[in-house]
């Protein structure tokens, strides 16, 4: 699909289905509060300083009793500790890590979203109608190990990439564009939140947004941007970027679609049969430019 800035109609459609239906999202102000402080800096190619705009983490409170009792957060919560960060080292799944796959996979389809977005690709003969066979799809999209570093074993996954994060040659972050790993590693003193990027007052995000782009460091290593959806479940994150990934076969796809308030691109990198990498950027919100 070409890049252009015009919203594409059906997804956006669709989108905004999966948007209301998402009743697991937390609710800004009240489940979470999050501190955007400064905008982020430019950030040299290569280099691993980046002036620090926010003096304070982004995440000032999350309820965690929901991370704990919304049953798609507790098992995706799970999952973030089965890999390896760093690319060219291989993944071994044990069987205790193929269950917690499978869990969350069954969770999530049990969501109105995850239904929603399966009949939507039924429809459009992107899936099999079979849900065991859906999730089977899945599974391969996200959790099957592949070569992102030619130099080692199966070193990677869509789902390690997009919400674990990974480190490549000790040298860059790349991936880690959830909401919710960002927070995790924040509160144990592993990112560190250097603030929001915006390139005029189109895109200067707002505290209740639920789409921002970041700048952070993490593991020491600088991400000079990274676009991540705020608050939103683990299951709404999955259905969006597996409609995306299953409506083209290009190597890369970037649509734009109008989700509530916000004009976003979404992107989405394949590899083979599966997620290479995934990722929203915000254009602008709050019916700015709309």
């Amino acid at each position: 699909m070409a890049r252009s800035q015009q919203a594409n109609q059906e997804l956006t459609e669709v989108l905004n289905q999966l948007w209301r239906l998402d009743t697991n999202r937390l609710r800004p102000g009240t489940d979470y509060i999050i501190s955007l402080q400064g905008r982020a800096g430019y950030v040299a190619q290569g280099s691993n300083y980046a002036k620090d705009s926010a003096k304070a983490p982004l995440f000032t409170y999350v309820n965690e009793d929901k991370l704990k009792s919304i049953k798609t957060y507790a098992y995706f919560i799970n999952l973030l500790d089965n890999y390896e960060a760093s690319t060219g080292v291989s993944e071994t799944v044990t069987p205790e890590e193929l269950k917690e796959n499978r869990l969350f996979i069954d969770s999530i389809m049990e969501t109105d979203v995850m239904k929603c977005a399966h009949n939507y690709l039924v429809r459009k003969r992107q899936s099999p109608s079979d849900p065991g066979q859906f999730k089977k799809q899945l599974y391969d999209i996200w959790f099957r190990l592949y070569h992102r570093d030619r130099s080692g074993g199966e070193d990677s996954c869509g789902f390690e990439h997009v919400f674990v994060g990974e480190t490549k040659r000790g040298q860059e972050v790349i991936g880690l564009h959830n909401w919710i790993q960002f927070y995790l590693q924040e509160k144990h003193k592993h990112v560190d939140y250097k603030g929001y990027k915006a390139r005029d007052n189109k895109d200067t995000p707002d505290e209740d947004d639920h789409v921002l782009n970041l700048q952070f460091s993490w593991k020491g290593l600088v991400k000079p941007v990274g676009g991540s959806l705020i608050g939103v479940s683990p299951e709404f994150e999955v259905a969006l970027f597996t409609i995306i990934f299953l409506m083209s076969t290009e190597k890369m796809t970037s649509v734009v679609v109008k989700i509530d308030e916000y004009k976003l691109e979404l992107v989405v990198y394949r590899h083979g049969q599966s997620i290479g990498t995934s990722f929203p950027k915000l254009l602008s919100s709050n019916n700015r430019d709309l």
